[in-house]
């Protein structure tokens, strides 16, 4: 039994919806990974991962969740909390958007969702991992209050380690 409460898993802020995972949101999670320029994933093993993150849910209690627009009802990308490099306890932040979404303000707003429903659990401090040269992202955390803790040296290259303390 977990000494914190589970996350909520539908979060909704003036503009978003965030909502547990359907297998219809297989085609469009596909399609935004494959914005990051390595190809784009076969669906099958996009709704795969989407059943391996519901489980993920069901054990830990925390949630990555995607996000539609609330006026216009599409998927825009996600947001929520992982283990990722982190633990359960003080899990990490992670949140990324369709190119199409970008610079509308939706990643400080539903992170903003993401941290209250974090501090909701019971959680004291959160993490989150950031590549250096990810400007925007930092800048998402920046407004967030999250602070630089640390940077280490990854396969990949340099990532920032950053802290927000929960009230």
């Amino acid at each position: 039994m977990s000494a914190y409460a589970t996350m909520p898993c539908h979060l909704e802020t003036e503009r978003l919806i965030l909502r547990p995972w359907a297998e219809a949101d297989a085609g469009e999670f596909s399609d935004l990974l494959a914005e990051r320029g390595q190809g784009k994933p076969p669906v099958e093993r996009i709704r795969t991962s989407i059943g391996e993150l519901l489980a993920a849910t069901e054990t830990t209690g925390i949630a990555l969740l995607p996000i539609q627009r609330r006026e216009e009802g599409d998927f825009i990308g996600y947001c929520g909390l992982i283990i990722g490099r982190s633990t359960l306890e003080e899990p990490e932040i992670a949140y990324e958007l369709c190119r199409r979404a970008h610079g509308h303000g939706y990643a400080t707003e539903a992170a903003g969702a993401v941290l209250e429903a974090a501090a909701a659990t019971g959680r004291k401090r959160l993490w989150s991992t950031v590549a250096t040269g990810n400007t925007a992202s930092l800048r998402v955390l920046e407004k967030l209050a999250f602070v630089r803790d640390r940077v280490s040296v990854e396969e990949n290259g340099e990532v920032v380690w950053l802290t927000r303390t929960l009230p």
